[in-house]
């Protein structure tokens, strides 16, 4: 069991040293990988890179309510989603933390509810209407702001589909509506926790400018990659410290009662 859940973004297979794989079994079929479950400053964390250890899921193939499902049935009440990101402003430059509080989702033909009476679970998924006005863990936000040095504390990120990267005009697009970053991951994986009354937090970490947003030639895999790399130790420290400072399974939050009144609240 484990009481907080880290799903790896591109580049981040790897956090936990002396973890144990376990065996999980979800209606949606398999996570990315088994869950590596060990422990990070005296509590028990649950590790899946989401794009599997060897990046084989693409962002729009990524299984993420199998990967949200097996962290919530190992007792994971917290998820920290750190990702890479495109930065849509000038000033937020390469290697920068951003700790979105909002984001527009703009991906299509996933999977984007644990409550549509599909795979395994046919039989026993209500229907269910879950809040996400707010996306992000108060809490868990928090967490990461006051764990961070120099972390921007607001922010808007747009999911797009992927895998491939935007269009100038798209880009231009994307910062004229005032969004911060924009992503492939962040969706519908913030949605899916939030209908496990799971607690979700994403930390977004900046590797290049979009395309539309200086001059030059667009951003490349390779560039991404690279950036994301640099930032690993920086991350991982983070990642550190925002798991100590997270509230501990017994305190009570909003995005736990996200269920309260739905057919889904004895779910769990």
């Amino acid at each position: 069991m484990a009481e907080i859940g880290v799903l790896g973004g591109s580049g981040f297979y790897s956090f936990l040293s002396g973890a144990r794989p376990v065996e999980v079994e979800t209606p949606f079929g398999p996570p990315s990988e088994l869950p590596l479950v060990g422990v990070v400053g005296g509590r028990e964390v649950a590790f899946i890179p989401r794009h599997g250890a060897d990046h084989r899921f693409a962002p729009h193939r990524v299984n993420y309510r199998a990967n949200l499902w097996a962290l919530r049935s190992l007792g994971v009440r917290q998820v920290l989603g750190p990702c890479a990101v495109g930065s849509l402003r000038a000033e937020l430059t390469p290697g920068t933390i951003v700790v979105p509080d909002q984001y527009v989702d703009r991906t299509w033909g996933r999977e984007h509810t644990v409550y549509d009476g599909s795979g395994a679970a046919a039989e026993a998924t209500p229907v269910v209407h879950v809040s996400v006005a707010d996306p992000y863990c108060a809490a868990g936000r928090a967490a990461v702001i006051a764990a961070g040095n120099e972390v921007v504390a607001d922010g808007t990120m747009v999911v797009i589909n992927g895998p491939r990267f935007s269009t100038r005009a798209e880009s231009r697009w994307h910062a004229a509506q005032g969004w911060s970053v924009v992503g492939m991951t962040g969706a519908p994986e913030a949605s899916i926790a939030r209908e496990l009354a799971v607690c979700y937090t994403s930390i977004a970490v900046v590797t290049d400018h979009d395309a539309g947003v200086v001059t030059g030639e667009g951003v490349t895999q390779e560039e991404v990659f690279a950036v994301f790399g640099r930032s690993i130790e920086r991350l991982r420290g983070l990642l550190t410290e925002v798991v100590a400072r997270l509230p501990k399974a017994d305190e009570d939050c909003a995005c736990r009662h996200a269920l309260d009144g739905t057919a889904g609240e004895d779910l769990w």
